[in-house]
């Protein structure tokens, strides 16, 4: 069976030229904008004394910054962004699963470390210790 070359699939290729090229600027200059601004934000709760509560609002800003800049990498410079939505869905759910896999050990652990400050020495490893030496008069009957 013969195949015309006006049948043939084709994959999604990039549009080259300007409108790239303008593309590519514009995502580059936001991603060091992002990136200027979380440094700035990082390097302010260090020099300067501030709350604990806004150090960990500032961490949080941090956060949600820095996944924006992952949507746009992987949005513009990986392509997803112009995919099916099924495909994009088959990356970023079990993406979406991984992170809350690494939250929940991270937030047991924690339970658990505070757990163990909490009762003081009554939860304690067992400790392997060596046997008692001893005396020498013992050892010569």
């Amino acid at each position: 069976m013969e195949h015309s070359a006006g049948s043939e699939i084709t994959f999604h290729h990039e549009a080259g030229g300007d409108e790239f090229i303008k593309k590519v600027i514009k995502t580059t200059i936001l991603l060091s904008v992002i990136t200027i601004i979380e440094l700035g934000l990082g390097l302010a709760m260090y020099a300067f004394p501030m709350a604990d509560t806004f150090k960990l609002f500032l961490k949080g800003v941090i956060v949600i910054l820095s996944l924006a800049k992952a949507f746009y990498i992987v949005g513009i410079f990986m392509h997803l962004g112009d995919e099916l939505k099924n495909l994009i869905m088959t990356i970023c759910v079990p993406l979406i699963l991984f992170v809350w896999f690494i939250a929940a050990f991270l937030m047991d652990g924690n339970s658990w470390k505070n757990l163990r400050n909490s009762r003081g020495k009554s939860i304690v490893p067992v400790e392997k210790t060596a046997p008692a030496a001893q005396p020498a008069s013992a050892e010569k009957h």
